[in-house]
């Protein structure tokens, strides 16, 4: 039985807010609230394998988005310009 779209965004949304790092848990906590009710089943897809990746390089990404994998730099960068005015890349 595969789960529901409201059940999988409920799923993704709580996966967002608790990481393990807290700067992940707001950053993404953040983000996920606004765009995964609204994500098709594809963006959905795509959010849930970054979402699979390991923290230390999630926020490594977040704060230099130019760094990300070309598969996830679209969905860093829409994070990251959430918090633009505190991301400085070194």
């Amino acid at each position: 039985m595969s789960e529901s779209l409201e059940i999988r965004r409920k799923r993704l949304l709580m996966r967002s807010m608790r990481r393990g790092i807290r700067e992940m848990d707001l950053m993404l906590g953040s983000y996920a609230g606004r765009v995964v009710p609204l994500m098709t089943e594809r963006e959905l897809d795509a959010y849930e394998d970054l979402l699979a990746e390991n923290d230390r390089d999630l926020y490594q990404w977040a704060m230099c988005p130019a760094e990300a994998p070309p598969r996830f730099r679209r969905l860093i960068e829409e994070i990251s310009n959430t918090f633009r005015e505190h991301v400085t890349c070194f």
